[in-house]
This record gives structure tokens, sequence and C-alpha cells, in this order.
């Protein structure tokens, strides 16, 4: 069986009439297998895009299509396991968010066998789908032809958005698929699960491979007497999800508006409708937890180490980024695609809300390296979330209060650029973005050090 490196990412879905400012939100934190990944944040133009396709990790190789789009990324510094470009917004402001890691049974890999050898993965969706969408239906149909042909390898959960509809794919088996349209009132906090329960195969919100209802029929694979669950057909619903996945959807949710007692609980609905308008700065406090306020916070001071290993939380040492795609409504259409974006373990990070409608990104969130340098953005910010990790509850303030000064003035540079409309320069606010998360990141680690350095158990305090 060939070995290959999985994420383990959490997603949070937000329709128009969900949100705060009638924006469309479709967000991942970007999981990895292990604790440092270097990130990079690239825009691709159309002549860097490949028109014949091959693939890494697998044998798949394809033609693309002669009219890509510009569109920005964020893959991985070192190519090893492929280029892995995790998330993006294209010149037509579609974005797409890729992938999601979930779950599957015996039942459905009996019948429909992964890929192994050609088939597609999270190596491979973004650089093969978003370049050639111009709407987010279209992105689940570009992405499912692609799945009929060739296939793939894994299980994931892919996110599709506009300025009008979030869709979410999840395939299923090596060949199958089916994908659903968020309500524009609703959200959804998906993990490593399969998360689609309730599917209508009539409704004109629902797409799906041409023959998945007869599979599910002809082959008695639906265990409910009554409607097709997808979660119950395809999905896992094991002794793991009850305590890696369950529990993130479940602290999620509560965050978010739509309060349940329990967090093991293997029917959490995948779609909730929004009891409250939801912010970006809410999806971010979300995509960092680590289950603040209850008895299974990693942190906390008054649980015990049982209770605060019990359950996996959102925001781990794995975080290799944190992307927040915003399709905005209110703005000049240039102004449109916001990719709220930050590196390292979401505990110590801000997310930056850099305009997607440039030639080129910033150098510090660009061109990191796997060589350690604290000039670039993905290297200071693990450097911070580390130190921060030593005694959370010292640095814990420090990070709040350097978190709201500092999303503070990038709304400001924000509001500044969005004001200018048609005339404004994306490009320029990036920069100004960049530089001044940049000094902001750097000055609080070095409050960090200097408070810490007080703290040492290597001290005496007699002096010479």
């Amino acid at each position: 069986m060939i070995t290959r490196k999985q994420g383990s990412c959490t997603t949070i879905l937000v329709g128009k009439k969900a949100s705060i400012d009638g924006s469309t939100l479709i967000a991942r934190n970007d999981d990895g297998h292990e604790a440092l990944d270097p990130q990079r944040f690239v825009v691709v133009q159309p002549d860097e895009q490949p028109r014949h396709y091959k693939a890494v990790l697998s044998a798949l190789e394809l033609d693309l299509p002669e009219n890509p789009m510009r569109y920005t990324a964020t893959p991985n510094a070192v190519l090893t396991n492929g280029t892995w470009a995790a998330a993006g917004i294209n010149a037509a402001n579609v974005a797409m968010s890729a992938t999601e890691t979930i779950t599957t049974n015996p039942r459905i890999l009996g019948l429909d066998p992964y890929n192994q050898e050609s088939g597609m993965g999270e190596e491979d969706y973004v650089t093969l789908v978003l370049p050639y969408i111009h709407s987010a239906r279209e992105g689940v149909e570009r992405l499912g032809a692609l799945l009929d042909q060739y296939g793939t390898y894994e299980p994931n959960g892919i996110a599709f958005a506009d300025k009008e509809e979030v869709w979410w794919l999840e395939t299923i088996g090596g060949h199958h698929w089916a994908a659903v349209r968020i309500p524009d009132d609703s959200y959804v906090v998906a993990p490593n699960r399969m998360n689609i329960d309730h599917f209508d195969f009539e409704s004109e919100d629902t797409l799906c491979s041409k023959d998945l209802k007869a599979l599910i029929d002809e082959n008695h694979l639906n265990p409910d007497f009554e409607g097709y669950n997808l979660r119950h057909i395809f999905g896992s619903s094991s002794v793991k999800d009850s305590v890696y996945n369950n529990p993130r959807t479940w602290y999620g949710q509560n965050a978010l508006g739509t309060p349940s007692d329990d967090p093991q609980n293997q029917e959490l609905p995948f779609i909730c409708k929004a009891t409250r308008k939801i912010s970006v700065e809410d999806v971010k406090f979300v995509l960092s937890s680590h289950f603040e306020n209850t008895e299974f916070d990693t942190y906390g001071t008054t649980n015990t180490p049982e209770q605060a290993q019990l359950f996996r939380p959102i925001g781990i040492n794995r975080n290799h980024s944190v992307h927040i795609l915003q399709i905005r409504n209110h703005v000049d259409e240039k102004l449109a695609g916001i990719q709220w974006l930050a590196f390292g373990a979401n505990t110590f990070n801000h997310v930056v809300p850099f305009y997607t409608n440039v030639e080129d990104t910033p150098a510090c969130y660009r061109d990191a390296t796997a060589t350690f340098d604290l000039n670039n953005m993905y290297w200071l910010s693990c450097t911070a979330a580390l130190l921060g990790d030593t005694d959370y509850s010292k640095y814990v303030d420090l990070r709040d209060t350097y978190e709201l000064a500092t999303v503070g003035k990038f709304r400001e540079i924000q509001n500044k650029t969005d004001k200018a409309g048609a005339a404004a320069d994306p490009q320029a606010a990036n920069e100004e973005l960049a530089a001044f998360a940049l000094k902001a990141m750097t000055e609080m680690l070095g409050r960090m050090v200097i408070s810490g350095s007080n703290r040492m158990k290597l001290r005496y305090d007699f002096n010479d």
C-alpha cells in the first residue's frame, strides 16, 4: 500500500445572509502531518500555470485548458510532495479551499475502491480546478467531472464560494462524489469526518455522481428506513470520531450560536441556521480554539491532565496556515476578494486581509524556505506560537492585546482602501498590511522574550 501524507484540517463555511457584512466565507485550518511545513502565499499568473499536469504523489497526468485565470495560492515551500496549493481566489472572484480529509467505510470501498495508482488527491485539486471556474457551482461541476474520469486515492471535502453561493463537495469511494449548496442563512463546521448528512437527490441545491442513488439502492448501502443520510451511508461513525472529530464540531457550533451538550454526539448536524451574524473574527476564534471555558481546555488550569487531552482541539501545533476566503458584495468588484491569512499554530498568530486582485504578494509572506528566518512571516509566527505554548496563561493577555491592536490596524487599512473604490491600489495596500503585520509580530515576540526571561527556571535571585 502506498503511504501518503494527509492533513487533519477543520473547515468553516458561512452563507452570505449568515455573515455580518453579506459576504460569503469559506475558511480552513491547513493542518499537516508534521508540526512544521513552511508555507508561502503566492499569485500564480496564467503563464505559470501548467498546460500538462503531472502529479508527484501518483501517476496522474492530464492536459489542462489553454485559458487559465490568475489565482492566489498557499503552496508548500518545499515541493517534495507536490505543490499542495491549498486555497485561493481567482480573477473571477471565485474561492476554493482544498482539502478537508474526511472518513469513509469499507462498504463503499468494496464497491468503488480508491484509484491508488493514478488518482487525484489534495496535492492536485486547486491547481486543476481554480484557474478555470467562474462560479462556485462551476467549481463543483469541474471537480466532479475530473473525479468521474480520474478518481481519487483518498477521501476529501472541498469548498467553493462566489459572491452569491457557498458549495461543499465530498468525495465518495474512488470515483463518486456529492455536493451541497449551503443555504444563505446558514453555516457549517466540518472536521475530519464525512460531514454531509441529509441529502435530497431532487433538489436544485445538490449535485452528485450520476449513478450515486442507484449505487446506494442497488447495493443495499442505506442503513436508514427513510431518506438518504450520506454520513450514515458512506461515513465512519467510529470511536475515533467521538474524540477526534465530533468535539470540534460541537465546540464550533456552540461558539457560533448553536448550543448542544454532548461533544461526542455522532449526529451533530452538518448545516446550522445562524442565530446571529458571523464575523471573520468569529471564524478565526473558532479555528484557533482549544476548548476554552470548558473542562477539555488543553491549556486549562483547573481541569485534570486526562480531561485536557481527551479531545483533539481545533487549534493545534500542526496548523501550518489558516485562510478565511471572503467574497464581498458591498465593495468595488476588484476589491471583492479577500484572503485572510496567517501562518503557524493559530494560538498566537493573526489573520491579515490580503486583496487577491493583485499581480504579486509581499515578500515576507511569499518567500519562505526550509531555512529558519525570522524575517519571514511563517517562521516568525511559528516561533511566537512555540514560546507562547511554554506558558500560555502568562502570554495570553499579551496576545489578546496585540491581536486587538493589529487587527484594528488591518481593518483601518482595509477601510481606507475600500473607500477608494475603483481607484484603489490593492497591491500597495497588501504591502502596507504585510509590513505592519511583520513589525507587530516581531514586537510581540520581543515582549514575550523579555517577559519570559524573568521566569526562567535557570535563575538565581542573589546578585553577584
